[in-house]
C-alpha cells in the first residue's frame, strides 16, 4: 500500500473516531443544556455525592467537597456547555485541538473523581475501573497528536469551496 493511500486511510479512520466521540458528547451535552435535571434539578450534585461515597481518588475528595459541591450549579452549567461545545467541535471538525484539550481535562477529572478501585486493589483494577474515562482520554490524546480535522471537517470543506471559486488555484 502506498504511503499516500495509507495516510488517507488513517485520516478517514481518525475522522470516524472524532465524529463518533463528538456524537457521544453532543448527546450527553444536549440533554444537560436543554433539560434542567442535571443543572438545576440536583443531578450534578447527586453524581458528586455518589462519587464521594467511595469511588473518588483520595486526593480529589477535598476538591469535590470544598469546591465543586459549594459551587455545584455553575460548575454543572460549565460541564453541560463544555460537553456540548466539545461535541460540536469534534462533529464539525472545528477547533478540534481546543475541544480535545477540554475533553481530555474533563475525562481526567471524571476518572479521578469516580474510578478509584480502592487503596489495596491490584494495579490491573485501576485500569479496569477507569475504562469508561481512560479510553475517551486516549481518543482526545490521539486527536491532539494527529490531524483529526484533516478530512470531513468544516475547515477542509471551506478550503475546497474556496479553491472551487478561484478555479482550483
Amino acid at each position: 500500500m502506498s504511503p499516500t493511500l495509507q495516510n488517507d486511510r488513517n485520516a478517514y479512520a481518525l475522522a470516524v473516531l472524532r465524529i463518533s466521540v463528538g456524537l457521544f458528547f453532543l448527546i450527553f451535552g444536549e440533554y444537560k443544556v436543554f433539560g434542567t435535571q442535571f443543572t438545576r434539578g440536583g443531578g450534578f450534585q447527586s453524581w458528586i455525592n455518589k462519587f464521594l461515597d467511595g469511588s473518588v481518588y483520595p486526593f480529589m475528595d477535598p476538591m469535590l467537597r470544598h469546591f465543586v459541591l459549594p459551587y455545584a450549579t455553575p460548575i454543572a452549567f460549565a460541564v453541560a456547555y463544555s460537553e456540548l461545545c466539545i461535541g460540536l467541535g469534534l462533529v464539525l471538525g472545528i477547533l478540534v485541538r481546543p475541544a480535545s484539550v477540554g475533553g481530555l481535562a474533563l475525562m481526567l477529572a471524571m476518572l479521578f473523581s469516580s474510578d478509584y478501585p480502592g487503596a489495596h486493589a491490584p494495579l490491573w483494577q485501576f485500569f479496569g475501573a477507569s475504562l469508561s474515562h481512560s479510553i475517551l482520554a486516549l481518543c482526545f490524546a490521539a486527536f491532539l497528536i494527529g490531524r483529526a480535522d484533516q478530512v470531513w471537517s468544516l475547515r477542509t470543506w471551506r478550503v475546497r469551496a474556496k479553491k472551487g471559486r478561484h478555479g482550483g488555484f
